[in-house]
């Protein structure tokens, strides 16, 4: 086949610039694999991405489209882990939202036993972004107190899972009983609704004053200065995401007195390496336990390709528990 179905962002906008096309199938280049799309998950970057205010990095397909799952329909030269036909899923630098998407090979990871190929697309962006954050950069151990903003997101739902089989604490904040409920299902010690409670006064009840030890915030805004007052001393603020805003008034004096760490990453412009590293972490130490069932992706809704300006338009409402996907 060398013509696919694709969505493409006709212009900057809202959900309805996102429109079906035919291109090109991609050729599969050194070290890439080339992946017959099963499904593709659906993530706030895309949203941002089609909007105008996230361009993909130097030489990515201008797709948007961040994980999916599928078949290798093709290896480029110097691959030897995977053959044709193998089924994967995998992190990618865009052009998700397709019938065939390339891929570096290290940024594919099979697919967990007793997982289908849509909960699989639902995978990789998602804990490519929370390990990396929560437990490279937020050094995350047993018996600290964690909180997630978000906690019923595709993020705050993963990044529930995995803290509380650390070992951590963990708590979450939600914008609705349903939402806070499912925190606490899915491991969370107690979820704040943010739009009935103060998430800091609950936190230092919570901790008997102690506060937080990590936080990993999606929202900035006005929550950064709430949440280096939350924190406990040597605490650690992970920045991901700024839905709130990316600017803030912060007492630097709390930071020093406190010795916080504030720090973040994007996942997108990180190198092909240090992408490969993760993945090979997430194989190692989580694969296993999606495999087990220990944990396991929290789905929402699926999407036809064609309709993934209705998939984007639900994202956008905020009404969604977990993860949003699209099947080709």
């Amino acid at each position: 086949m060398s013509k696919m179905n694709v969505v493409e962002i006709s212009k900057p906008g809202g959900p309805e610039v996102l429109v079906p096309a035919v291109r090109d199938v991609p050729e599969v280049g050194h070290g890439d694999i080339l992946i017959r799309v099963t499904a593709a998950g659906v993530n706030r970057p895309d949203a941002l991405q089609r909007a105008g205010a996230y361009d993909p990095p130097k030489g990515a397909s201008d797709l948007p489209g961040l994980e999916c799952s599928g078949t290798i329909a093709a290896v480029g030269a110097g691959v030897t882990r995977w053959n044709v036909n193998d089924e994967v899923c995998a992190l990618l630098p865009g052009g998700g939202y397709a019938e065939y998407v390339t891929t570096p090979a290290d940024h594919a990871l099979p697919v967990p036993k007793g997982l289908d190929m849509v909960q699989a697309a639902a995978l990789c962006e998602t804990y490519f972004t929370v390990y990396s954050n929560v437990f490279m950069r937020g050094d995350l151990h047993a018996g600290e107190v964690f909180l997630v903003h978000g906690g019923s997101s595709g993020i705050g739902t993963t990044a529930i899972q995995l803290a509380a089989k650390a070992g951590a604490r963990v708590f979450a904040t939600a914008g609705s009983a349903e939402k806070c409920a499912k925190c606490v299902e899915l491991g969370a010690e107690r979820a704040i609704n943010y739009r009935e409670e103060d998430f800091v006064e609950v936190m230092q009840a919570e901790t008997a004053g102690r506060g937080i030890d990590v936080i990993l915030d999606m929202v900035g805004g006005n929550y950064i200065p709430r949440n280096v007052k939350a924190l406990a001393i040597g605490g650690r603020l992970v920045q991901i995401a700024f839905l709130g805003g990316a600017t803030a008034e912060l007492n630097f004096a709390q930071v020093m007195v406190k010795r916080l760490t504030i720090t973040g990453s994007t996942l997108r412009p990180q190198s092909n390496v240090a992408k490969a590293a993760i993945a090979r972490s997430l194989e190692t130490k989580i694969w296993p336990m999606l495999a087990d069932g220990t944990i396991a992706p929290v789905m929402d809704s699926t999407f036809p390709l064609a309709e993934a300006a209705m998939a984007h338009a639900k994202m956008e409402t905020s009404k969604h528990i977990g993860k949003i996907v699209l099947v080709i």
